[in-house]
């Protein structure tokens, strides 16, 4: 296989090499749109507390679109040789001839400025094995004995596009991210974190965090099925990101009458504010059709402002792309992924990697102090760290069913009295972050790593009025 180092050539003269074949070969008035992708992915997985596998891959794809004749077709590829380059072309001109008529074909991202994130960090994009290996052992020695595993990851992505209109765009971009449990008894204690460089990670204040919450998790009891006040840690807010990306702002399902969101109508309480901001690290500063990425705001202050749009989502809502072009889009819809929920207001709580205070005592059940500070108030509710098997059962209300995961703990006055068993939840999401059901929000958001390449979901401890819990994990 050629690479790109063995040509010499860069992601940007392979694009434009593309779009040059497509018009030798059918002519200048087809349009054409190019994406050229390197990916460097290295990974240090860990079970049983040991190390035991260490691999590394580096890959470069090509994409394709191309619109001939009233017809559209798209294709991918690996090799970047020139027989590769003009197989791809032959094939997905041959695949558009087959295709059905595009009358919804909205055209090509005209020329326009693409603006670097400038959040490339070098030390991450060629860490050696062994500086995850560090972060590893780190973890592995502040859970004091308990079993350990999960995984340290550094990715590095090199892009760029081209398009017959004249578009072009290049950027670069890097990723570290650490997930790991601790197990105890059969009880286990979860700490992940996702980042734009390697040195933000802290692999001791992760595991002594996970050691804490499984020690805590121990002889869980039964709780009966109902309405909880909750407070749910960022794992589990993640969850929570994650679907209202994908069923609610996503412009495809708006278009069609399936999301909820209605932009103008406070959907949510008034402490909610959800950003998609690439440009706050892990994503490329242009979409897959070459349009431009900036921050859009969907919720203001529980107000929904917006969803996100690719060309032929936007050319259906009678409004512009706002760089949300994934491959898949056509099916799935224009997606945002690099969703934030800012914190409250008020002085930040002191940046140690893992949540908690600097220096300060991980403590059981509540691991950080914007949970410590959330949990105080109740009454009786329940503390919730991780979500996990979620499902959506009705798309336009976006109702999820799901589990709890790596720790639930009943609080009573304030405190976490014990453990319990995990539970099986039926919610809607829209409606347990509206009008009056948020009763609190930690002060520091913190990203969670995204199994999707370039994505992550950020937020902190929310606590609300009320989670319906439906029965016992296996009901």
């Amino acid at each position: 296989m050629t690479g790109l180092r063995d040509t010499g050539a860069t992601e940007l003269d392979v694009a434009a090499r593309v779009v040059e074949l497509v018009h030798e070969i059918a002519g200048p008035t087809a349009e054409a749109e190019v994406t050229v992708v390197r990916h460097d992915l290295a990974l240090t997985r860990f079970a049983n507390s040991f190390i035991h596998q260490n691999v590394a891959e580096s890959q470069v794809t090509v994409r394709l679109r191309v619109h001939v004749d009233g017809r559209t077709a798209a294709g991918g590829g690996s090799l970047i040789g020139p027989d590769g380059l003009r197989a791809l072309v032959g094939r997905t001109l041959a695949a558009a001839r087959l295709c059905p008529p595009d009358p919804a074909w909205p055209g090509l991202t005209p020329p326009s400025a693409v603006h670097s994130n400038g959040l490339l960090d070098e030390a991450t994009a060629y860490a050696e094995p062994a500086a995850r290996a560090d972060r590893v052992r780190a973890f592995v020695d502040a859970v004091g004995g308990l079993e350990a595993a999960g995984y340290c990851r550094t990715a590095y992505r090199s892009g760029a596009f081209a398009n017959s209109a004249g578009q072009s765009a290049q950027g670069r971009t890097t990723e570290a991210a650490m997930d790991g449990i601790a197990r105890v008894d059969g009880a286990d204690g979860v700490a992940r974190l996702c980042a734009g460089r390697l040195d933000e990670l802290d692999g001791a204040s992760l595991g002594a965090r996970a050691a804490a919450k499984a020690r805590a998790a121990a002889d869980p009891v039964e709780l009966p099925p109902g309405r909880y006040e909750v407070v749910l840690e960022p794992a589990a807010v993640a969850d929570l990101l994650q679907n209202l990306a994908w069923y609610g702002f996503n412009g495809k399902r708006h278009v069609e009458g399936q999301s909820f969101a209605r932009p103008g109508v406070a959907q949510f309480d008034p402490a909610v504010t959800l950003v998609d901001d690439p440009t706050y690290g892990g994503a490329m500063p242009f979409d897959l059709e070459g349009t431009p990425r900036t921050a859009l705001t969907l919720v203001e202050a529980g107000t929904t402002r917006a969803v996100a749009h690719d060309r032929r989502s936007a050319a259906g809502a009678g409004t512009s792309s706002t760089g949300h072009g994934t491959p898949g889009g056509a099916t799935f819809g224009p997606i945002p992924r690099n969703l934030l929920m800012p914190g409250s207001a008020g002085d930040p709580v002191d940046p140690a990697v893992g949540g908690h205070p600097a220096g300060g005592p991980v403590v059981g059940a509540v691991a950080d102090a914007d949970t410590a500070a959330l949990v105080a108030p109740m009454a009786r509710g329940l503390l919730v760290s991780d979500f996990w098997y979620t499902r959506v059962l009705d798309p336009l209300s976006l109702v999820v069913t799901g589990l709890t995961r790596n720790g639930v703990w009943l609080v009573e006055d304030g405190v976490p009295v014990r453990a319990v068993r995990n539970l099986r939840f039926t919610e809607a999401y829209p409606r347990a972050l509206g009008p009056g059901a948020v009763l609190g929000l930690g002060r520091r958001p913190v990203r969670q790593p995204d199994r999707f390449d370039g994505g992550w979901w950020e937020g902190p401890a929310l606590r609300l009025a009320s989670w319906n819990f439906t029965g016992g994990a296996s009901g």
